[in-house]
């Protein structure tokens, strides 16, 4: 290919470069909790359609789920995007101090307003290049809902959506420019339902079935249980209803929440029996009846170095973004209200001591809170514990990811100050940027076979064991009582 194809590809995303941030001014804006997202997507919908992408809406039967095509024909690159937002983290934008827009409001604290967009400025980009070259191949943008507690990933790996693709890539706002490597922890959430009998708990309380005792007999099952599952699993709750705040009532109703992670999603799926198991128990020893509610479930992620790899070439071709001396200074201010002590940022680091160093010198050269560099390409073994539903995708067809510096080092997710920063011009160059390096990773598997040849072989090798669901055939998305 020669290069002029791919700048001439390139230079469409900064001809977009407004409206693809005012899009994401926008999400950031509507604040859409988790398979809620009704105006984020149709906004979506509607620019891409606006833009020549056929759109199909509510994919795999979930509302705010879409794809937009755009092409004829193999490979199929898919791009994926999320738009959901968090609740309780409404946060004006630029500010340095907590300071909510709506109190009790949401807000982006993962920053996928960010996430969606510069994933869509991907897609704008290859279309661009397939219509001007006039290749075979398609570019499927997906609109992801639900990732913060809906896994519509998941649900759509269930439905095999991902199977057609030749490759998939995304992105995510971080604190560090890095290409992802890894795996992570698969993920499934349950809600349990006690049933009982009210009654007078000094007067009559031989006549009560308490609710609220088979939540907490649960709670004592699962801790017996922690001695006998591996040491990659984890086990949450939450609960969600005591019963009420009378102590001389009986309680009725009680319910608990659990999420069950293991490294790898068939694991998660034989502790998650054993957990319902211990729940059957604990309404059997109280007399009360017990319902379940599937709420979501996601898998462990299956890494793809050659991807990876191209990524990282790409990401080195065209740098980090860069800041104005005011914009350093906002992120300076901001993250002197970061808790102290952030570890080296990055994977590498968390991986290599070597990388740790080089990461370090990096930074110091920087001099400023903005991660200002690309940390080394680490291919090794990694692992962390998070979850997250691309790890569905990455079952059913290679998937590569990258991360972006879209606020300050130090900075949490899930925080007031990722909120702040995601509609201000450190966000919008981040999510520019890394629709730069999805578009012309994209480019090159279009134009070199040989790389999804090799991805797919990878793939193949890596998922051999076959694809587990963690997603019941009759559930549907849902949230939390």
């Amino acid at each position: 290919m020669e290069q002029t194809n791919k700048q001439a590809a390139l230079a469409a995303i900064d001809r977009y470069a407004d409206r693809i941030c005012r899009l994401s001014d926008a999400i950031w804006d509507f604040a859409e909790l988790s398979l809620q997202e009704h105006r984020s997507a149709e906004l979506y919908c509607t620019e891409l359609e606006q833009l020549g992408f056929a759109v199909e809406r509510g994919v795999a039967g979930i509302d705010t789920a879409f794809c937009a095509r755009w092409g004829s024909g193999k490979p199929v690159i898919g791009i994926l995007a999320e738009y959901d937002a968090l609740s309780g983290l409404s946060q004006q934008a630029g500010a340095t101090e907590p300071v909510p827009r709506t109190p009790g409001g949401c807000g982006h604290g993962c920053g996928h307003n960010l996430l969606g967009a510069g994933s869509m400025a991907a897609a704008v980009a290859i279309k661009e290049y397939l219509q001007a070259t006039g290749r075979s191949g398609t570019v499927e943008f997906y609109g992801c809902p639900g990732e913060e507690g809906g896994a519509a990933k998941a649900f759509m790996a269930r439905d095999n959506v991902w199977r057609n693709l030749d490759a998939a890539l995304t992105w995510h706002p971080d604190t560090v420019n890095e290409v992802v490597t890894g795996s992570t922890n698969s993920c499934i959430q349950t809600q349990y339902f006690f049933h009982g009998l009210a009654a007078h708990a000094a007067g009559e309380p031989e006549r009560g079935r308490s609710a609220l005792d088979a939540v907490e007999l649960m709670n004592i099952g699962v801790q017996f249980l922690r001695e006998h599952m591996g040491d990659k699993c984890r086990v949450h709750y939450a609960i969600t209803d005591a019963g009420g705040r009378s102590p001389n009532v009986v309680q009725a109703e009680a319910s608990v929440l659990y999420m069950v992670r293991s490294n790898k999603v068939a694991e998660a799926v034989e502790l998650q029996k054993r957990v319902d198991d211990i729940a059957q128990g604990a309404a059997l020893m109280t007399g009360t009846t017990l319902t379940k509610k599937f709420i979501d479930g996601l898998a462990d992620t299956v890494p793809n170095h050659t991807l990876e790899k191209v990524l990282y070439a790409n990401f080195q071709a065209l740098g980090v973004p860069h800041y104005t001396p005011e914009e350093l200074a906002f992120a300076d201010k901001l993250a002197a209200t970061c808790p102290a002590g952030a570890p080296v940022p990055g994977i590498a680091a968390a991986n290599s001591t070597e990388l740790a160093s080089q990461v370090q010198a990096m930074q110091q050269a920087a001099g400023h809170a903005m991660n200002e560099f690309l940390a080394p390409y680490y291919g090794g073994p990694a692992f962390e514990p998070g979850s997250t539903d691309v790890g569905d995708v990455s079952w059913q067809t290679p998937t590569g990811q990258i991360h972006l510096a879209s606020w300050p080092n130090g900075t949490p997710g899930h925080s007031w100050q990722a909120v702040s920063c995601g509609a201000t011009a450190l966000a919008h160059k981040a999510l520019l940027q890394a629709g730069r390096v999805l578009a012309a990773a994209a480019i090159d598997l279009y134009e070199q076979p040989e790389l999804l040849a090799a991805a797919r072989a990878e793939f193949e090798q890596a998922a051999a064991s076959g694809y587990v669901c963690p997603i019941p055939p009759d559930a549907v998305p849902t949230l939390v009582d």
